[in-house]
């Protein structure tokens, strides 16, 4: 072959190499990114399937106003009901670690459940980030750099609550709560702020996880005749409870006090039975802030409803994912970078501004609602910048 002829055959090759290149987006010519999986373990069904629900929507909403991105990378939804049932809370996690291979887990609602997740995480060093489920013990004795909360402690709701009433006169008070470790612990908040402001409990009351039966305890609460009654419940048991206690002629009798979870999210349920209830949380309806406004009117847009507590924590949970896979440029395998900007982050909320504790807990503002209408309406700061103990957590 002459010299020529080898040029022009060389050219001709090149041509058709440069042909069938442009035939082919360069997106597909080039090795795109795997997609970042995320492991959804939130209820579907039961008497937390509408809190579930609304995680997942606050969660989305987030990611969708990045772009639908994390860190600049395709992302993949996972979702698994959970349930709540604490027995196949390691069955589902591992489902989701082992054979789908996310990247991040994200859940729970019940705290039984986070117990099985954390232990899942500990062990195969997968992200946890916990978006609802309470329990002490995920942040205290089984605290890990890997694991994060974006939404409290069941102390931290409950701990103010004591010296709000003491304040208000209510000096003796009836516990009552669901028996599980959100109830007790939220129990124990409540003890130690009460009796920290000079109250005193008279009586715990304890009813099996799910069990909508009070009749029999509220028949109790009438004859021990204490100044106030607090308590945890959440859900659908929650509107069953705030129900009850009407119609067994305790309202306006005994003033019924809560964690914020018992009015959360349910009252377009029982109306006037709510009317008047004070109650302590980490967010509330009417909060004094331009967040909370965009947010509230974002969500709405974006799904036809009013957000509440729970759409909230699913937000800050993917407002947090989003800062932390954009300090790592969207390497979702750089762990010890993602724990660095996590633990370092502000996360700019429509429940107000909050960072970490030590122990990957929100220290956060607590508030002090009532029940007005359909609003849980914002009062006051009831305790703020408030941190959980995190008592056992050696990390």
């Amino acid at each position: 072959m002459t010299t020529s002829n080898s040029i022009r055959r060389k050219i001709v090759i090149g041509a058709g190499a440069a042909a069938a290149a442009s035939a082919f987006p360069t997106s597909l010519v080039r090795a795109q990114p795997a997609k970042i999986k995320l492991g959804l373990l939130l209820p579907a069904t039961g008497t937390y399937a509408a809190l579930g629900a609304a995680i997942t929507n606050g969660f989305r909403l987030a990611i969708d106003q990045q772009g639908g991105k994390l860190g600049g990378r395709e992302i993949e939804y996972v979702a698994v009901d959970s349930e709540a049932n604490p027995a196949k809370g390691p069955e589902n996690t591992n489902r989701l670690v082992q054979r789908d291979k996310v990247d991040v887990l994200i859940g729970p609602v019940h705290s039984g459940v986070a117990m099985g997740m954390a232990k899942i995480a500990r062990e195969t060093g997968t992200l946890l980030l916990v978006a609802n489920a309470g329990a002490g013990a995920v942040t205290g004795p089984m605290c890990a750099p890997n694991i994060f909360r974006t939404s409290f402690t069941n102390w931290q709701p409950t701990y103010p609550l004591g010296k709000v009433m003491v304040e208000r006169k209510q000096k003796t008070a009836v516990w009552i709560s669901w028996k599980y470790a959100a109830g007790e612990e939220a129990g124990q908040g409540f003890r130690e702020g009460f009796e920290k402001a000079g109250g005193k409990v008279v009586k715990e009351l304890w009813v099996p996880f799910p069990g909508v039966e009070f009749q029999a305890l509220l028949a109790e609460i009438a004859s021990i005749k204490p100044d106030a009654v607090a308590c945890f419940f959440a859900g659908g048991g929650a509107a069953k409870f705030i129900k009850d206690y009407a119609a067994a002629g305790l309202k306006g009798k005994i003033p019924l006090y809560g964690s914020g979870f018992l009015t959360d999210g349910v009252l377009g349920g029982v109306k006037d039975e709510a009317q008047g209830i004070l109650t302590t949380l980490h967010y509330a309806d009417a909060l004094p802030f331009k967040r909370d406004e965009e947010f509230r009117r974002d969500y709405a847009v974006a799904y036809k409803l009013q957000p509440d507590v729970y759409a909230v924590q699913g937000y800050d949970t993917g407002l947090l994912l989003a800062q932390a896979m954009k300090a790592v440029k969207g390497e979702i395998g750089d762990m010890k970078g993602i724990i660095k900007a996590m633990e370092g982050a502000t996360v700019d909320s429509p429940r107000g501004k909050w960072t970490m504790s030590k122990a990957h807990n929100p220290i956060q503002d607590i508030y002090l609602r009532e029940v007005v209408g359909e609003q849980n309406k914002y009062l006051s700061v009831a305790a703020k910048q408030l941190a959980d103990p995190a008592r056992g957590c050696k990390m």
